[in-house]
């Protein structure tokens, strides 16, 4: 039976409001930069590498400290991988800004899709929730928002900031997948109540944490100074 319009609504407002907060705080840090934007950056992980405890304390596994120090190497990689791209005197703002952009309009335009459209499962035993409509959403809104953000702060070549915002935009998906088949292994629906309407700091960054080191690795081709979508 599909859900009432309401039902697939009902969490939205939460969501805003948690967002309407948090968002300003983000992007103050962001623009100033230096010691704002690495105090933001340590308390994220902070509460990213607590909710990995949390979560791991509920099943160890085999191996637990492995299991344990892979989590927290996962997180301080990708949390890390914000840092380092913010860094770079001339392109750091606008390559995280567009970073950014990118992860948070693949999650809305996902968001939106899954709901209006629905249809076919994309992983239905990792995330039920979760459509190919979605998922195809998720990759247009990004590639759609990622192009007009790179015309709006240093124009480059079209094709470029579409190929990017695509593979950001699938490295943010597969994080957000991985973050559900994580839940779904140790039993929870979110990995903590931190943030209302969103759960924890995981499932607000899961697909930042996949795409940030991917980001990393294109600036590093590409050289200092220079826009991913160059």
């Amino acid at each position: 039976m599909r859900p009432s319009v309401s039902s697939r609504w009902s969490d939205l407002r939460l969501r805003v409001a948690s967002a309407a907060v948090l968002l300003p705080v983000a992007l103050a840090c962001l623009f100033a930069g230096g010691v704002a934007w690495l105090a933001l950056v340590l308390a994220a992980t902070v509460a990213l590498l607590w909710e990995w405890w949390r979560l791991w304390r509920l099943k160890p596994g085999p191996i637990p400290a492995l299991t344990l120090l892979a989590g927290w190497f996962y997180m301080i990689l990708g949390a890390g991988s914000l840092y380092w791209l913010r860094s770079d005197p001339v392109a750091g703002l606008i390559d995280v800004l567009f970073l950014l952009v990118v992860v948070w309009s693949s999650d809305i335009g996902a968001y939106v899709a899954g709901r209006l459209i629905g249809g076919p499962k994309l992983a239905p035993a990792i995330s039920p929730g979760k459509t190919w409509s979605g998922a195809a959403g998720g990759l247009l809104c990004a590639m759609l928002i990622g192009w007009l953000v790179s015309r709006a702060l240093a124009p480059g070549p079209i094709s470029h900031a579409l190929i990017v915002g695509a593979g950001l935009s699938v490295a943010s998906q597969l994080g957000d997948l991985l973050e559900s088949a994580l839940k779904r292994h140790f039993g929870v629906k979110d990995s903590s109540r931190l943030i209302p309407g969103h759960g924890g700091v995981f499932d607000r960054l899961d697909g930042v944490l996949a795409a940030g080191p991917v980001a990393v690795l294109l600036a590093a081709i590409l050289g200092p100074g220079v826009e991913l979508w160059r």
